[in-house]
């Protein structure tokens, strides 16, 4: 399992590179990831200072620091 997260969060981090800053829905959708995988590398990537995540109202937007 953590193999798939470290994985994700690769994944995460160039998405973002590529795109810019995503809501969380869109970066769901753009990744086509198993939740629970991208919510932990999402999570991986806070801890390490690479992501910043904003909540406004109902939207979670991820981005690059």
């Amino acid at each position: 399992m953590n193999d798939a997260i470290g994985e994700m969060a690769g994944n995460v981090w160039n998405t973002l590179n590529d795109k810019g800053n995503l809501t969380l829905a869109r970066l769901k959708t753009a990744l086509k990831a198993d939740p629970f995988v991208l919510d932990a590398a999402i999570g991986w990537l806070a801890r390490e200072d690479k992501v910043e995540v904003t909540k406004a109202k109902s939207s979670i937007t991820i981005s690059l620091k």
